[in-house]
């Protein structure tokens, strides 16, 4: 190992030890009290059946804590918690988690402090899962997943950015606003991971057309079908247009696969191109169309994966109420799927399209050669 390879990971060892510590002992930046559990009871079960027949059990649980934060810091406080075994908007407690409470203002002045609980503090869980995802990457990615990282943290922070403009100018469109993010998303994270060179490029440009053309197409399609079938009902509480909203998330949404078969598309072009310098573009375009076809159902896959899993509970909600199937069906999964096949058309574009934007600056290489 080199000496800057020691003095990054000496670095990085002490960022996660500081950071373990400081996410351990941080009570005293939180304005919301916090309470840490000591001892927990067990004070009675309760079953329950509904008119589906579906089977529940209550437990009330007796709680006491020792504040951390606050005027009343290291003062015991009483709590009550119910949750159930389904644990749909509850869960058991355990001695050493941190809760965000409410002191009752009743309680302040005696000595037994009772209160509710709000919240519990995650911060450190989340702390960790972070610092693993942090490791894999630079672990299997070495300086790409640094610089991986890097455009990660930079596009979170932009599209928070992008969201408060909105938030605070209503008069501007968030399509607009999101079009503006996702040149600016693919271009940070294509040439922070792969460099100023002609391979990405290709994968911007790309990644641009395949991403817009699809959201193109999903508008003329929602258009010409006056979006019959698609339920806006979990976006009601929106002051915002939900139309702009979710075409918003469509384009968000078939960015990240689209960037991932563009880069593809053109890691494969250049790299058969720097193995072999004059094999002709007829081989290029037969091997590059072999990739995408190999590619194109894993991905479209992936997309609609991830699309649907997030609606999985309530499926199960709406199925274990006796709720139709096509009802359920089509109150939770029409605008993912909506989603889902704008992602997919953004896929099956880009892969023509990766193809012959990296021919294109494959001739211009070789051109100058």
């Amino acid at each position: 190992m080199t000496y800057k390879q020691i003095l990054f990971y000496t670095i990085l060892i002490l960022c996660f030890a500081v950071s373990i510590v400081f996410v351990n002992h941080n009570y005293s930046f939180y304005e919301r009290p916090i309470a840490k559990v000591i001892e927990t009871n067990l004070e009675d079960t309760t079953e329950s059946i509904d008119i589906h027949d579906n089977e529940d059990k209550i437990f009330s649980q007796s709680i006491i804590a020792e504040l951390k934060n606050g005027e009343e810091k290291g003062h015991l406080i009483h709590l009550t918690n119910e949750y159930s075994s389904s644990g749909g908007y509850d869960q058991e407690y355990h001695v050493g988690n941190d809760l965000f409470v409410s002191i009752d203002s009743n309680t302040v002045q005696n000595k037994e402090l009772t209160g509710t609980i709000n919240d519990v503090k995650r911060d450190k869980y989340v702390l960790i899962i972070a610092w693993i995802f942090i490791f894999t990457l630079l672990f299997v990615g070495k300086k790409q997943g640094l610089f991986s990282i890097i455009s990660l943290a930079v596009n979170a922070i932009l599209l928070s950015y992008s969201l408060d403009i909105y938030l605070k100018t209503s008069n501007m469109s968030l399509l607009l606003i999101c079009s503006i993010s996702v040149i600016l998303f693919t271009g940070i994270s294509l040439l922070l991971v792969n460099g100023f060179n002609e391979k990405t490029f290709a994968a911007i440009v790309a990644t641009l057309l395949g991403t817009f053309i699809s959201l193109l197409i999903t508008y003329l399609v929602m258009w010409l079908t006056a979006e019959e079938g698609l339920r806006y009902e979990e976006m009601q509480f929106l002051t915002r247009p939900y139309k702009m909203v979710f075409m918003a998330g469509v384009l968000i949404g078939s960015l990240g696969a689209v960037m991932d078969v563009a880069i593809t598309m053109s890691s494969s072009i250049f790299g058969l191109y720097e193995n072999n310098n004059s094999i002709p573009i007829k081989a290029l375009k037969t091997s590059g169309l072999d990739i995408g076809k190999d590619i194109m159902g894993t991905m479209t896959n992936i997309l609609f994966f991830a699309y649907i899993s997030g609606s999985i509970p309530m499926l199960i909600l709406y199925l274990t109420n006796d709720s139709p199937l096509a009802f359920t069906l089509s109150m939770n999964l029409s605008l993912e799927l909506a989603r889902a096949l704008a992602g997919g058309i953004g896929i099956v574009l880009t892969i023509p399209i990766g193809l012959y934007t990296s021919i294109f600056f494959v001739n211009r290489k070789r051109a100058r050669l």
